[in-house]
Protein backbone atom coordinates (compact mmCIF):
# COMPACT_ATOMS: atom_id res chain seq x y z
CA UNK A 1 0.00 0.00 0.00
CA UNK A 2 3.26 2.04 0.67
CA UNK A 3 4.63 1.83 -2.53
CA UNK A 4 1.00 2.59 -3.88
CA UNK A 5 0.70 5.70 -2.17
CA UNK A 6 3.81 6.98 -3.45
CA UNK A 7 3.18 5.90 -7.13
CA UNK A 8 -0.03 7.98 -7.07
CA UNK A 9 1.74 10.88 -4.78
CA UNK A 10 4.26 11.17 -7.76
CA UNK A 11 1.43 11.02 -10.76
CA UNK A 12 -0.01 14.07 -8.76
CA UNK A 13 3.20 15.69 -8.33
CA UNK A 14 3.93 15.25 -12.06
CA UNK A 15 -0.01 16.54 -12.84
CA UNK A 16 1.01 19.67 -10.50
CA UNK A 17 4.36 20.16 -12.38
CA UNK A 18 2.53 20.40 -15.73
CA UNK A 19 -0.49 22.94 -14.71
CA UNK A 20 2.22 25.21 -12.99
CA UNK A 21 4.40 25.18 -16.19
CA UNK A 22 1.77 25.77 -18.54
CA UNK A 23 1.11 29.36 -16.11
CA UNK A 24 4.78 29.78 -16.90
CA UNK A 25 6.55 28.24 -13.71
CA UNK A 26 10.16 27.76 -13.65
CA UNK A 27 10.20 24.25 -11.55
CA UNK A 28 13.76 24.36 -9.52
CA UNK A 29 13.53 21.33 -7.23
CA UNK A 30 11.13 18.31 -7.09
CA UNK A 31 10.97 16.57 -3.86
CA UNK A 32 13.47 18.81 -1.97
CA UNK A 33 14.94 16.86 0.98
CA UNK A 34 16.91 18.19 4.19
CA UNK A 35 17.24 16.93 7.85
CA UNK A 36 14.03 19.30 8.32
CA UNK A 37 11.76 17.72 5.94
CA UNK A 38 10.41 17.60 2.22
CA UNK A 39 8.93 20.57 0.07
CA UNK A 40 7.26 18.90 -3.31
CA UNK A 41 8.09 21.86 -5.66
CA UNK A 42 9.80 24.75 -5.18
CA UNK A 43 9.64 27.12 -8.29
CA UNK A 44 10.04 30.69 -9.83
CA UNK A 45 7.17 32.56 -10.88
CA UNK A 46 7.71 35.85 -12.11
CA UNK A 47 10.39 36.96 -9.15
CA UNK A 48 8.43 34.87 -6.26
CA UNK A 49 10.14 32.03 -4.92
CA UNK A 50 7.13 29.76 -4.34
CA UNK A 51 7.15 26.42 -2.10
CA UNK A 52 4.66 24.30 -3.08
CA UNK A 53 2.72 21.46 -1.57
CA UNK A 54 0.69 18.95 -3.50
CA UNK A 55 -2.35 16.98 -1.63
CA UNK A 56 -4.33 14.82 -3.95
CA UNK A 57 -7.92 12.59 -3.17
CA UNK A 58 -10.48 11.34 -5.30
CA UNK A 59 -13.46 12.00 -3.16
CA UNK A 60 -14.29 14.22 -0.20
CA UNK A 61 -15.50 12.25 2.24
CA UNK A 62 -12.15 12.68 4.22
CA UNK A 63 -12.42 16.62 3.38
CA UNK A 64 -10.88 18.68 0.81
CA UNK A 65 -6.96 17.80 0.06
CA UNK A 66 -5.82 21.15 0.96
CA UNK A 67 -7.07 20.63 4.78
CA UNK A 68 -4.36 17.91 5.26
CA UNK A 69 -1.88 20.95 4.94
CA UNK A 70 -2.32 21.41 8.61
CA UNK A 71 -0.47 24.17 11.01
CA UNK A 72 1.74 21.26 11.69
CA UNK A 73 2.69 20.61 8.14
CA UNK A 74 2.88 24.16 7.51
CA UNK A 75 4.90 24.60 10.40
CA UNK A 76 7.45 22.13 8.70
CA UNK A 77 7.51 23.11 5.14
CA UNK A 78 7.97 27.04 6.49
CA UNK A 79 11.49 25.42 8.46
CA UNK A 80 12.57 23.35 5.24
CA UNK A 81 12.21 26.37 3.21
CA UNK A 82 13.87 29.04 5.36
CA UNK A 83 16.75 26.21 5.06
CA UNK A 84 16.75 25.88 1.38
CA UNK A 85 16.63 29.27 0.96
CA UNK A 86 19.67 29.73 3.84
CA UNK A 87 21.19 26.85 1.47
CA UNK A 88 20.95 28.49 -1.93
CA UNK A 89 21.92 31.76 -0.40
CA UNK A 90 18.22 33.24 -1.33
CA UNK A 91 17.63 34.63 2.17
CA UNK A 92 16.16 37.81 2.06
CA UNK A 93 16.91 38.22 -1.86
CA UNK A 94 13.59 37.11 -2.71
CA UNK A 95 9.74 37.30 -2.15
CA UNK A 96 8.42 34.05 -1.42
CA UNK A 97 5.01 32.26 -0.96
CA UNK A 98 3.63 29.07 -0.05
CA UNK A 99 1.12 27.56 -2.25
CA UNK A 100 -1.38 24.23 -2.28
CA UNK A 101 -2.24 22.34 -4.99
CA UNK A 102 -5.38 20.21 -4.87
CA UNK A 103 -6.09 17.78 -6.79
CA UNK A 104 -9.51 16.22 -6.59
CA UNK A 105 -10.57 13.42 -8.86
CA UNK A 106 -9.23 15.42 -12.27
CA UNK A 107 -10.14 18.70 -10.88
CA UNK A 108 -6.97 20.87 -9.74
CA UNK A 109 -6.81 23.44 -7.50
CA UNK A 110 -4.22 26.22 -6.77
CA UNK A 111 -4.17 28.04 -3.73
CA UNK A 112 -1.57 30.84 -3.65
CA UNK A 113 -0.63 31.88 -0.45
CA UNK A 114 -2.05 29.46 1.05
CA UNK A 115 -0.34 30.22 4.59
Amino acid sequence: MKKFNRIKGMIGEEQAIKFLKKKKYKILERNYKNKVGEIDIIALHKKTLVFVEVKERETLAFGRPSEAVDERKQHKIRKTSTLFMLENDLYEKCEIRFDVIEILGDQISHIENAF
